[in-house]
């Protein structure tokens, strides 16, 4: 006989099915919900109406314009800045320092037989300002020497050989510049109306006279004139002289270089200009 301790579970059979079961304690009423527990709820039932509707969107749906129109604003392709452009070839000019890497040309000497300037030096100087003038335009340009190998079969809108005249005294009236273009040009219309630009926009620069009356022969059969290439528009400019003109030459020479720029941007961009004098031939 076991004497541990009972079942906690009757045994099968056990007690009397005939007995009533025993009463249930009644339920006691639920308190009814506060206002912060509806807002609860409420925000909650919310919520999941909301995600349900997001869950569910389709293209028809909320905010589905504003949607396609950003979809189809991404997958657009877009234009650039502006339109693609090629961009032309920069016109090449042609600068010819006279005497550089030949001789000195005039030269100016003191009382005591010292060589205080020469004309290449002038010429040097002068050029290398008008191509840098004219670069900064936009233009493609050569500073090129006297007898300078690429001036065989040179081809370019214009070239200009910048050049001076005498360091000696000859007369009060031994100032001033002079423009000459080959005689032998093929197109007479344009050299003539690149010695007018020329003329008129650096005698408006500088203030110097025209000086028609001392255009040589060497001047109009210049070398250069030869050697280009026949569609290559060229003309000679002495841009003073050495003696008289000696300081706005070395004193002021931006103001002369940008007398010749000028004379090369009003052809080139055909400016508005009146004819130059007609010289009187030198003897």
């Amino acid at each position: 006989m076991q004497t541990g301790p009972a079942s906690a579970f009757p045994a099968p059979g056990a007690g009397n099915r005939g007995d009533a079961p025993e009463p249930r304690a009644p339920r006691k009423a639920s308190a009814p919900a506060g206002p912060a527990v509806r807002l609860i709820r409420a925000t909650l039932g919310v919520g999941i109406l909301l995600a349900t509707l997001f869950t569910a969107w389709t293209p028809n749906s909320i905010f589905a314009n504003d949607f396609r129109d950003q979809l189809s604003l991404l997958l657009t392709p877009q234009p650039g800045l502006g339109p693609l452009v090629t961009p032309l070839p920069l016109l090449r000019i042609g600068i010819v320092s006279g005497h550089s890497g030949n001789d000195s040309g005039a030269v100016c000497w003191d009382e005591n037989g010292q060589a205080t300037l020469t004309e290449a030096q002038v010429n040097l100087d002068l050029a290398t300002r008008v191509q840098t003038a004219l670069v900064a335009r936009g233009f493609q340009v050569d500073l090129l020497n006297e007898f300078d190998t690429r001036l065989n079969g040179y081809r370019a809108v214009a070239l200009v050989s910048i050049h001076n005249d005498s360091c000696e005294y000859v007369n009060d009236q031994a100032t001033g510049f002079k423009v000459a273009a080959s005689l032998d040009t093929r197109d007479v219309q344009r050299a003539q109306r690149l010695t007018a630009c020329l003329t008129d926009r650096y005698a408006r620069a500088t203030g110097l006279a025209f000086h028609a009356g001392s255009i040589t022969p060497d001047m109009r059969e210049y070398h250069a004139f030869s050697e280009i290439d026949p569609e290559t528009i060229t003309a000679i400019i002495e841009t003073g002289f050495l003696y008289l003109d000696r300081a706005i030459l070395t004193e002021h020479p931006d103001v002369v270089a940008e007398g010749v720029v000028q004379g090369i941007v009003c052809f080139v961009n055909n400016e508005s200009v009146q004819p130059p004098p007609v010289p009187t031939p030198a003897p």
